[in-house]
């Protein structure tokens, strides 16, 4: 039998939906926030990668050694093959005037 005491209260539906929404609200900020720094964190890498280039005459046999230098680090974390950090020095190169 249900105690008087676990019977909702009339404003809990409207708490219920403020959480959930400021809960949403977060996750998007979140997201939001991890992406700008990966994009970030992208431009660098590209940046560095075309000054080095300009500088040093890197290739992509020092590209590709520092593909497996930072896996070899960050072992599990996807996304840092040689092609995605030529893809990286492509977006730096494209949004550079």
């Amino acid at each position: 039998m249900p105690r008087a005491s676990d019977k909702i209260p009339a404003s809990y539906p409207i708490l219920l939906e403020d959480i959930k929404l400021r809960i949403r609200t977060a996750q998007v900020k979140a997201a939001l926030s991890v992406n700008r720094e990966l994009i970030e964190l992208y431009w660098h890498i590209g940046r560095s990668i075309v000054k080095r280039q300009r500088t040093e005459g890197w290739g992509k046999s020092i590209v590709k050694r520092l593909s497996q230098d930072i896996q070899k680090e960050f072992a599990g974390i996807m996304g840092f093959s040689p092609q995605n950090l030529w893809y990286m020095r492509a977006f730096y190169t494209a949004w550079t005037d």
